[in-house]
């Protein structure tokens, strides 16, 4: 389920961008494909379906204002809750975004990681972080290096936090939303990823391979201190703070998966408690994975989690 040329690590959201084969052992997730966009509620775990599709979608953010914004084929879509409308999202040149991407906190501006195949890097795929206004326009490139996938905002906006491959490994950096000198944040061997600022800006929770064990991991803001929160046999991904900084949710694959995070596999929601660090399952068991909630994914309320579920025939 990985590109030839990249070991594992961000696999299938660079294999949905360019269409290119994949292994027997999961499915394709342009064939055939089901995608449910639900919203699930924290406390009475009530789990409402909001859109069913026949073709892939991936990544819910929920914005402030109550609509959501996902990836689909290269291009991002806006989802009003309410009337169920569908709008692409104007992005300008950009038109092969991966499903890494999310708001400001003040909910103006967007950041999304697209493939430029004008990129003068000789890596084989070249993703970008760029900015633009939330309601559409021409991106902004913030990072100068490929390979670079966003995934948090810091709370004061202006810092992005994202994973990204330099010679050879990859590992958490963050950079000013202005673009300049990036900093690195982790250097162990093997993937950190997914990295999400904490709403009160102290800490980035990132997942991390560095046991050997994928498990959700958290550290100060400048990259020190580093705390593994989860020691289960689950591989556990991409875990995000809820707004009142009372919990993080994760998406978990229920077997080893190394370092990859494939679609098509058996998977749940966990939510953590951050002041007594109880785990629940937020969710069953459900057919999912790369997609799921690749991004910040809460309601404004912190009531609910946006995620996408799948079928394939």
């Amino acid at each position: 389920m990985k590109q030839s040329f990249i070991i594992g690590l961000k696999s299938l959201c660079i294999t949905i961008i360019l269409q290119c084969s994949i292994s027997t052992a999961t499915a394709k997730p342009f064939s055939d494909t089901t995608s449910y966009l639900q919203a699930i509620n924290i406390k009475t775990g009530k789990l409402d379906t909001l859109l069913t599709v026949n073709y892939h979608i991936e990544a819910p953010n929920w914005h402030p204002d109550g609509y959501l914004i996902y990836n689909s084929y290269g291009k991002l879509y806006t989802f009003d809750v309410a009337t169920k409308k569908i709008k692409q999202l104007n992005t300008g040149f950009a038109q092969s975004n991966n499903n890494d991407h999310g708001f400001s906190p003040d909910g103006k501006w967007l950041a999304i990681s697209n493939a430029d195949k004008n990129d003068p890097s000789p890596k084989p795929y070249k993703s970008i972080i760029y900015v633009l206004p939330i309601e559409g326009g021409t991106p902004r490139r913030v990072t100068d290096e490929v390979m670079s996938f966003w995934h948090g905002w810091s709370a004061d906006g202006k810092t992005l936090a994202y994973c990204a491959e330099r010679n050879g490994n990859y590992d958490v950096y963050s950079i000013s939303v202005n673009g300049g000198k990036e900093t690195r944040l982790t250097s162990t061997e093997g993937l950190d990823d997914g990295p999400d600022y904490s709403p009160d800006g102290k800490y980035i929770y990132f997942n991390s391979y560095r046991t050997g064990h994928m498990q959700i991991w958290r550290m100060k803001a400048d990259g020190s201190d580093p705390e593994q929160l989860t020691f289960d046999e689950n591989s556990n991904w991409f875990a995000h703070p809820s707004p009142d900084n009372n919990y993080i949710a994760y998406i978990a694959y229920t077997s080893d998966e190394k370092q990859q995070h494939l679609f098509g596999k058996n998977v749940k929601l966990c939510l953590m408690d951050l002041k007594t660090k109880k785990i629940s399952d937020l969710t069953p068991v459900f057919y999912g994975g790369q997609g799921t909630i690749n991004v910040p994914s809460w309601s404004k309320d912190s009531k609910q989690f946006a995620f996408v579920s799948y079928k394939v025939d």
